[in-house]
């Protein structure tokens, strides 16, 4: 009895699911190529809209997320009314009393936000920063802990040289006022795609923590921002020396030893493949 032949047909909800992940995964800088053709293999408007209303929230920090699609831009104290499908600000409105700080702790927070944007112009040229109060917004003087979140976002797009990398990291910073203690628990995640004449992605994530004391909101800023600025650097020459060792060991490991030509593959030579030197001088997101 032949085998009989069926075919299993998916639910609008999985539908909505597989494309919210490739729109979520997407390259950097890519993520409207890759809109336009879930957009075309979906052929529903109605769940290609679904999807991309739950998935480019992404681009957009949560932290500074009022409703799913008000944001507050602390430094600015306004809050952008965003279409995600269209990833445009439709709209820009003062915020109110009750969405910002109070005045003792936007002291604190205004501090850091100016000596962070003095880090990313240095570090990262096109990148851009932001601090938000996460706990303890309405503390009003000492004795109280809170906490603020700062972001850092920068991109290299290239896609004509057919590379694109970018950078993230979140600082979670608790001030804890009865130990006279401030501690950071950083997350750094790095992305690079190289896609000519092949496919190569790195998605690489790191953790890290420090601490330092409690003290006026300047000094406090400072010490917090040459904090961000020793772990990241040490963060990044690590990621360097990874690639400069790529040819003796990732690369190798993904080639058999003897290909189909029967001739080996040069080793010995591997600083003069273009795959190898573009993407390790498009990784210097922080030169």
């Amino acid at each position: 009895m032949a085998d009989e032949e069926y075919e299993e047909v998916l639910s609008d909800k999985q539908k909505i699911e597989i494309a919210k992940w490739f729109l979520t995964n997407s390259p950097p800088g890519e993520i409207q190529y890759v809109a336009k053709d879930v957009r075309s293999v979906l052929m529903n408007e109605a769940l290609y809209n679904t999807a991309c209303v739950e998935a480019f929230p992404v681009l957009i920090t949560t932290f500074g997320e009022l409703n799913k699609n008000e944001y507050l831009d602390p430094r600015t104290a306004q809050v952008a009314i965003v279409d995600h499908v269209k990833q445009v600000c439709t709209e820009v409105r003062h915020a109110t009393d009750e969405e910002l700080p109070s005045p003792y702790i936007e002291e604190f927070r205004c501090a850091l936000d100016a000596e962070i944007v003095k880090y990313v112009g240095e570090a990262y040229p096109k990148g851009i920063c932001s601090v938000y109060c996460t706990n303890g917004k309405d503390v009003e003087e000492p004795g109280f802990d809170f906490e603020f979140v700062m972001l850092i976002s920068a991109a290299r797009h290239s896609p004509q040289n057919f590379c694109n990398g970018s950078w993230r990291s979140i600082w979670k910073i608790e001030f804890k006022d009865d130990l006279q203690i401030i501690e950071l628990r950083g997350t750094l995640q790095v992305g690079a795609h190289y896609f000519e004449e092949g496919n190569v992605q790195l998605d690489a994530n790191h953790e890290c923590k420090d601490s330092t004391m409690l003290q006026s909101p300047e000094d406090c800023a400072v010490s917090i921002a040459n904090i961000i600025r020793h772990h990241e650097t040490e963060y990044l020459a690590s990621l360097e020396t990874s690639y400069l060792n790529l040819p003796d060991t990732t690369f190798k490991d993904l080639r058999r030893k003897l290909p189909v030509t029967r001739t080996l593959f040069p080793w010995h030579n591997t600083l003069q493949i273009s795959l190898n030197r573009d993407i390790t001088k498009e990784i210097g997101t922080g030169k």
